[in-house]
């Protein structure tokens, strides 16, 4: 073995094993918390970087600087998500809805399928980010569903309609940096939403065999399909002409389908009659749901690109800047993006977008309309916004920790961390890379907490293992956007949002192991539609 293999294997240990770490660790009997586990293995990159590596310190200070502005993104959506839950509870809202919902058919099936499923469909796909299981997951643990199981629940349902998340985020901008054809795009979407769909198959029933019994699936089977495929017809029609909206417009009309189903009482069990028809008055309804719908109203006005408001806030037309010595240049945009450039007179840079993070706008724009409709008094406004705070602190350095990881990883170019261990991959398997293309977007989506990160990370490993290897480009982008999605499912940061909205403390490492199969599953699937169901209709 020549000294560059014993060198390049050297490097590939080097880059796995602090993923191959973190995951022990948070996974481990006496498990660590989130938050301690990240800062440590995010030490342990940047050990690596200077001794193996031999990183010089200006780039590894300012990929960190970097890391502690772009956290503010994720952390944001995360205080405005609890803030939004914490001004529901508080209000009243939550408990109008949760009677309403829980009043449209006593079966817990039902329940489920509507808000786990169908409702979290159309919130992905209005604004991602982990939103969905942060807005759903509190609805369901009203409605009586244990709260650790809730968020197994919410995180394994929120994976099929990821991958067209924040109006199609993952695939137009994930893949934005291959700069592929506008056809190329669509054909990458339209192969994504039909694996997505055949997984959708059997998905949902093991998200929800975590709350309910095989017998309560059996039994409610019909109108748990009738859910699925309300959601997934119109979503996989729409992807064969456009990235944005299959899973806002699927949801949609899964929701409106679903509702009207289990009003019917078509496909379920019966169930002993435990309703109040008269809970609530369809006022009181009307006012619960002026919170959510006010919030999708924003989402879906900011998130078209026809409309002028999208391209309003994304203006990086500069209007303020300033020197801040060593550290950088300091820049306000007319689109209110914030940003920090040539940290430490390197080429790197970060941003935070004021106005486009959902977290501003639409979260806290929506509780500050509320609190006067609701009524809420000045003294539980100031609770509101303290106890959001506090819950927002643990997740904070756990984020903290993932995105400096993250960052040290990607530090290099082609000899990055992430682009060894994906170059490894793709040696070791070859032609096979169709197998196991979905479990690198999944790694990706794993210790990012996005499928677009995912894909902006591992999008161009794929594509040059897929030219190397004579594979088919779309079909194997399709393969990793789809497993950024179904890496949402064991993703830190979504465990991390819904656990610390539903106040759940120290169990990320119970929820990987019980949220890692329906993963695993979801693979298999993926290969196997890659392997004999694309190539036959393409061959038709």
């Amino acid at each position: 073995m020549s000294h560059y293999d014993t060198g390049a294997n050297m490097s590939f240990f080097l880059s796995v094993f602090p993923i191959v770490l973190l995951i022990y660790l948070m996974v481990k009997r006496n498990a660590l918390p989130s938050y301690v586990a990240l800062p440590w293995v995010a030490v342990l990159v940047m050990v690596v970087h200077l001794l193996h590596f031999h990183t010089d310190i200006v780039t590894i200070s300012a990929n960190i600087t970097s890391a502690i502005v772009a956290v503010q993104t994720p952390i944001t959506v995360i205080f405005g998500a609890i803030l939004f839950n914490r001004f529901s509870e508080v209000s009243g809202a939550t408990d109008i809805m949760r009677k309403w919902l829980g009043n449209i058919n006593p079966n817990p099936v039902a329940q489920l399928m509507i808000i786990g499923w169908a409702f979290a469909f159309m919130i992905e796909g209005a604004s991602g980010f982990g939103t969905p299981a942060a807005i759903a997951a509190p609805i369901l643990m009203g409605l009586g569903f244990n709260p650790l199981k809730v968020a197994m629940l919410a995180l394994i349902m929120n994976s099929v309609p990821v991958s067209f998340g924040a109006v199609g985020t993952p695939t137009w901008f994930g893949f934005g940096p291959l700069k592929l054809s506008e056809d190329m795009v669509l054909e990458v979407g339209s192969i994504t939403a039909l694996i997505h769909s055949v997984a959708a198959l059997l998905i949902p029933l093991l998200a929800l065999r975590v709350l309910v019994s095989w017998k309560d699936i059996r039994q409610n089977l019909v109108f748990i399909y009738i859910s699925v495929f309300a959601c997934v017809v119109p979503y996989l029609l729409i992807a064969q002409f456009n990235y944005e909206f299959p899973s806002l417009v699927g949801g949609a009309i899964g929701l409106f389908v679903s509702v009207w189903a289990a009003n019917r009482n078509i496909g379920l069990a019966k169930v002993e009659n435990t309703l109040d028809s008269n809970a609530v008055t369809t006022g009181q309804v009307v006012k619960a749901l002026f919170p959510t719908g006010l919030l999708i109203a924003f989402l879906v006005v900011t998130r078209i690109h026809q409309l002028p408001f999208k391209a309003m806030m994304n203006d990086t037309t500069v209007w303020f800047t300033t020197a801040l010595g060593s550290l950088g240049t300091f820049e306000i945009s007319k689109g209110l993006i914030f940003s920090l450039k040539n940290i430490f007179g390197s080429d790197v840079s970060s941003s935070y977008k004021l106005l486009y993070v959902p977290a501003l706008i639409p979260f806290v724009i929506t509780v500050l309309i509320a609190i006067p409709v609701f009524g809420v008094s000045g003294a539980k406004v100031k609770d509101i916004f303290a106890t959001s705070l506090k819950q927002s602190k643990n997740p904070f350095i756990a984020l903290m920790g993932a995105l400096v990881m993250v960052n040290l990883m990607l530090v290099g170019g082609e000899h990055s961390m992430v682009k060894i261990i994906g170059r490894t991959f793709a040696e070791v398997t070859g032609d096979d890379w169709t197998i196991f293309s979905s479990y690198l977007g999944a790694v990706g989506a794993f210790f990012s907490g996005s499928n677009t990160v995912s894909n902006l990370t591992f999008g161009s490993v794929q594509l040059s293992t897929a030219e190397t290897t004579g594979l088919s480009v779309a079909l194997i982008l399709a393969l990793q956007s789809v497993g950024g999605a179904m890496g949402n499912m064991v993703c830190i940061n979504n465990i991390v949002a819904v656990s610390s909205v539903l106040n759940i403390q120290n169990q990320e490492g119970t929820i990987i192991k019980t949220t890692i199969v329906p993963m695993v599953v979801y693979g298999i699937i993926a290969a196997l539609c890659a392997t004999l169901l694309i190539p036959l209709l393409y061959t038709l």
